[in-house]
């Protein structure tokens, strides 16, 4: 069961963002510090929680954002908690889903100058102001990702999440692409050349699945789960 303790356009660059870049560097690390400091206290009582990446400029009728509130729904209902990042569109309809079974439905907002809106539908919200930051924790409190269309920040999640399993860095978890017509060309290219120039191997593409069914995916993460908690009781912490 899911826990936690209570604690479109282009533009130019945010002016604040910029400048924080250009100040005093000592200033800076703290501000890292404090970020890092500040989610790993709010989400130290996190467990058996999904995030759900995908695009902010997905409509409340378009497809995919229904498909993310069912989603969401089916995996809160097994007791998943749902994390996304917070904004409008796909990372709306994964906190929908999680509030409309009262689970922990968590936010980790990111400020941008154009798009990144909090939703109204996070029982837990935390602002960051560093994406490195914010993937950290994306990786450190997610037992699985699942990836629904989206643009390039959904496309760094995943890649970043690939890499990190690929190199051994972090633990396996599922990672789902949702949405096979969205993701095949993609899923066509990695297998066809950048496995012909050997830039990967075979064995990279196992650990992707690509789906287009939310009863797949609410599986896929229960198997894990299932997998997890064995490892915890055959190699408990000290």
């Amino acid at each position: 069961m899911a826990c936690i303790n209570n604690h479109s356009t282009t533009g130019s660059a945010s002016p604040s963002i910029i400048d924080d870049l250009k100040g005093d560097q000592s200033w800076r690390i703290f501000r890292i510090i404090s970020e890092f400091t500040e989610g790993f206290d709010e989400l130290s009582g996190l467990c058996d929680a999904i995030s759900i990446f995908g695009s902010a400029r997905l409509p409340e009728e378009h497809f995919y954002y229904q498909k993310t509130v069912e989603l969401a729904e089916l995996l809160s209902k097994e007791g998943f908690a749902i994390i996304s990042g917070g904004g409008p569109g796909v990372m709306e309809a994964a906190n929908r889903g999680a509030h409309q079974q009262n689970q922990p439905s968590i936010g980790l907002n990111i400020e941008l100058p154009m798009e990144q809106k909090a939703n109204a539908y996070q029982s837990l919200s935390l602002n960051f102001r560093y994406f490195f930051v914010r993937k950290v924790m994306f990786v450190r409190y997610s037992m699985g990702y699942v990836c629904m269309p989206g643009g390039f920040g959904t496309l760094d999640e995943f890649f970043e999440a690939l890499t990190l399993m690929q190199t051994h860095k972090a633990y396996p978890l599922p990672l789902v692409l949702f949405g096979s017509d969205f993701w095949g060309g993609l899923m066509d290219w990695m297998k066809h050349k950048m496995l012909e120039y050997r830039t990967i191997s075979p064995e990279d593409m196992e650990l992707i699945t690509v789906t287009d069914d939310p009863e797949e995916v609410v599986k896929i993460m229960a198997a894990h789960r299932e997998w997890k908690n064995r490892q915890r009781h055959q190699h408990p912490t000290p």
